[in-house]
């Protein structure tokens, strides 16, 4: 019996220990307080930011790591450019916090991207603001007021062309990015700098039916330089007619009406000929290769044979505007919008009254007739 009584008698003492020891130990309160601190210091955006108009600027945190008197926290940057974004775009954040000794408050010693994550313009340096009439200019760390004010120029000239060939209701204003040099843009983009090479410009957005919180046009600075002024604006027009349509574009929207809508645009209104837009299609026309169909994904994709790149732009540039010829630009706004809502055939039926098979064959028949 002696050790049961030992065990009744010990279970009482144990429980009170185990009781008072809770009670007595402070409860961890990092998590709680190191979200505090990361409420209050972005607070406000930083001071250095701002000439950019920022709105809703706020730090989601997902995740916080304590390493002793230091702390490493994952979260979302949420912001909108005020009076340009729809919506708030996002950006994967690491916040590195300190703690004084002794217990003082968190601070917030460094903001960075998040591993794996693309940098913003401004991890990237100073940036400079140019405002235009329909555009929203940010200038990378050693671009000159000059060269920033000659893009928001072209890009108001652009904003209305996108407008008149997509009447449809769009913001109508754009952010253009100008970052430093190839390899920054190659940076903000999360891709490599061979990618954009040559290239003017992109545009970086969501593509659905819903807002595009952060579509922006990003300039190669070096590409966008050894362009003339038609190129530039040209080059302007195509990516702001990609911010426009971006709403009504979506997965089942074949890539080559996208792009080739967005020629479209550009040389709508313009002089420019089928030889001189589509001078490596004419080409290989001329040599008896006429497309066996219209451009597919695969022949849009960069780093292979740039005269086959070449040929993809220019087949959906002349199938749009063999559409808008044919069946006029309301039919080929109308055949945007029904691509982005359901399957290709059925756009094709109900805004042309023709099908797959009937629309390739009338674009080779035009091919060959303009390039005879």
């Amino acid at each position: 019996m002696l050790p049961g009584r030992r065990l009744v008698r010990a279970l009482p003492l144990l429980l009170c220990v185990l009781l008072v020891g809770c009670a007595a130990r402070p409860a961890d309160t990092t998590g709680r307080d190191v979200r505090r601190a990361v409420a209050d210091w972005s607070r406000v955006p930083p001071e250095a930011l701002s000439a950019i108009p920022l709105d809703g600027w706020t730090y989601e945190v997902a995740s916080v790591r304590r390493e002793g008197a230091r702390a490493l926290v994952r979260a979302e940057l949420r912001y909108r450019l005020a009076g340009y974004d729809t919506a708030p775009g996002g950006s994967a954040r690491e916040l590195e916090l300190e703690r004084a000794a002794g217990g003082g408050p968190w601070q917030v010693r460094a903001d960075r991207p998040a591993p794996g994550a693309p940098p913003q313009l401004w991890d990237q340096g100073p940036v400079s603001v140019v405002r235009g009439t329909h555009s929203l200019v940010l200038g990378g760390a050693g671009q000159s007021p000059e060269v920033l004010a000659g893009i928001a120029a072209e890009a108001d000239r652009a904003v209305p062309a996108a407008s008149a060939a997509w009447p449809r209701p769009w913001a109508g204003r754009v952010v253009v990015l100008v970052p430093g040099s190839l390899e920054r843009m190659a940076q903000l983009l999360g891709r490599p700098a061979d990618e954009y090479r040559g290239m003017g410009a992109v545009t970086t957005g969501r593509v659905g039916a819903g807002p595009a919180p952060a579509d922006r046009v990003v300039i190669n600075p070096e590409g966008y330089a050894e362009l003339g002024g038609t190129g530039r604006q040209v080059i302007l027009t195509h990516e702001v007619t990609h911010v426009a349509t971006r709403a009504a574009t979506s997965a089942t929207t074949p890539l080559w009406l996208s792009e080739g809508f967005a020629d479209w645009a550009a040389y709508r209104g313009t002089s420019t000929t089928a030889e001189q837009g589509a001078p490596a299609l004419a080409l290989a026309v001329r040599r008896g290769e006429v497309p066996a169909g219209l451009p597919d994904a695969a022949d849009f994709a960069f780093g292979g044979d740039p005269e086959a790149l070449a040929r993809a732009y220019e087949g959906a540039w002349l199938a749009c505007r063999l559409i808008a010829d044919r069946w006029g630009e309301a039919a080929l706004v109308d055949l945007y919008g029904k691509a982005g809502r359901g399957p290709w055939p059925t756009a094709l039926r109900e805004a042309l009254g023709t099908d797959p098979a009937g629309l390739t064959k009338e674009w080779q028949e035009a091919l060959r007739k303009e390039f005879r």
